[in-house]
């Protein structure tokens, strides 16, 4: 089997003549995504803040999350200290489902919270159309985010749209009672010394699924494709926004990860029920691991773990850093209560909070003050074998050189890539499933 990998470029790459296609972001991104109407007892013109005023008797300020933010304990820890103001979250399992919801609100100009948490990769949406969201500006809080969090949230006039609740340092989590029965490398700093490059790392995957048949060497193609495409600089759209998805580094992770579906994955959707049962009954060996990722495989595998199954996490990430996630919370014009959203939304990503949500969750902190913390530097992780989580995801985060330009369409493209490589899954053949995505990034613009 030969291995390409995004710094190898050699061998074919899909076929197809290169389109660049330019494309007005705003305006396209505000079609796409936001919509232009004011039906459903929204205002005429929904780019204007709705009147503001204060909490009624009763009434809560909401909040919408996805996945797991780590949010219920604080809530609970805001409400007793503010009876004035009172939050309520709802909590949506998925980005994808929160996603369309929230856009057919924004599409009908209703129904919308006062603070929204929005994935890292559909921020570039709301910058390329800011006319709907907050500026949440404020000098009290200059310097608070890291400076690449605090960037993927500003738009070119200076507003922020977002304050970055976490971040995605990956590091590799696996099994080491597989690896050890396989007779690899299972002590971490074994295992980081193993799989330094993406060549290493599938290398040691043929190896282990020969000496473990039935069992993966990852969790999911869809999972490896993201984190390969965490290294690269530009995979969808080129800094003029332009798209272009026919680019030498995009073409080597899809045919690496697609070349590779047969021996090394599970071929589970990521987020899939088969996805999630691959956990608990030992389906597959390791995983690009961000630190929000901990509270994921927990979840899944069981706290306590089955009998026999000793989860660790290596310092190292195949290629050198990557970040994979850390979301924002952002506050839509259509609030009636702005002012308190914003202090919400403030207090819940001060350093403070961040630091106990890294405690009780694993999410890696996005503030400068949290990531200096003696405690969460000196933080281990009991189920993890007592791996010290503090040092290594700092470690991983030192290590990231390189984020991907994300452009206005940067989510909508990353979906019909994943489905791409979720076709190949299934049984497509990868050409085919290649051209496909051609087509359906063509119909985006």
């Amino acid at each position: 089997m030969r291995t390409i990998h995004q710094r190898a470029l050699s061998g074919p790459a899909p076929s197809g003549s290169r389109r660049r296609n330019r494309f007005l972001a705003a305006a396209a991104v505000t079609s796409l995504v936001l919509g232009v109407t004011s039906a459903c007892g929204g205002s005429d013109d929904p780019t204007e803040s709705a009147d503001q005023e204060s909490l009624g008797e009763g009434e809560s300020l909401t909040i919408t999350t996805f996945g797991e933010f780590g949010y219920d304990e604080l809530i609970e820890e805001w409400n007793a200290a503010n009876p004035d103001i009172q939050v309520e979250q709802t909590k949506i399992s998925q980005w994808d489902d929160w996603k369309a919801e929230m856009n057919t609100n924004l599409q009908a100009n209703t129904g919308m919270p006062d603070i929204a948490a929005i994935e890292g990769d559909f921020m570039p949406a709301l910058l390329a159309a800011p006319d709907r969201w907050v500026d949440l500006s404020s000098d009290d809080l200059d310097g608070r985010w890291l400076e690449f969090k605090v960037d993927g949230a500003t738009t070119a006039d200076g507003e922020l749209l977002g304050y970055a609740t976490d971040s995605g340092p990956e590091a590799i989590c696996y099994r080491a009672d597989l690896l050890k029965k396989a007779g690899l490398p299972s002590d971490r700093e074994e295992v980081a010394a193993a799989i330094g490059t993406w060549d290493d790392y599938y290398a040691m995957g043929e190896e282990f699924v020969k000496k473990m048949p039935g069992t993966a060497w990852y969790d999911a193609s869809g999972s490896i494709a993201q984190a390969m495409l965490n290294q690269v600089e530009f995979p969808f759209q080129t800094e003029d926004n332009t798209v272009d998805v026919e680019n030498p580094e995009l073409e080597a992770v899809y045919k690496t990860v697609t070349d590779n579906v047969d021996t090394l994955s599970t071929k589970a959707s990521q987020w899939s029920d088969d996805w999630s049962a691959g956990f608990a009954k030992a389906g597959f060996a390791t995983m690009p691991c961000p630190g929000w990722m901990r509270s994921v495989i927990k979840d899944n595998t069981g706290d306590p773990a089955p009998k026999g199954a000793v989860w660790d996490v290596a310092d190292v990430f195949p290629g050198g850093g990557g970040n994979w996630g850390g979301s924002y919370l952002s506050v839509p014009k259509s609030s009636s209560h702005q002012e308190e959203a914003m202090e919400v939304a403030a207090w819940l990503t001060a350093p403070e909070q961040q630091l106990k949500i890294f405690q009780n969750y694993g999410n890696f902190p996005s503030a400068n003050e949290a990531l200096e913390d003696s405690g969460l530097l000196a933080s281990t992780d009991e189920y993890f074998n007592d791996a010290p989580v503090g040092e290594i995801f700092s470690s991983r985060a030192s290590a990231v050189e390189v984020q991907p330009y994300k452009g206005p369409l940067y989510s909508d493209i990353l979906q019909k890539f994943q489905d791409a490589i979720n076709r190949v899954d299934q049984g497509t053949d990868p050409q085919k499933s290649w051209d496909t995505f051609l087509s359906d990034v063509q119909a985006l613009q």
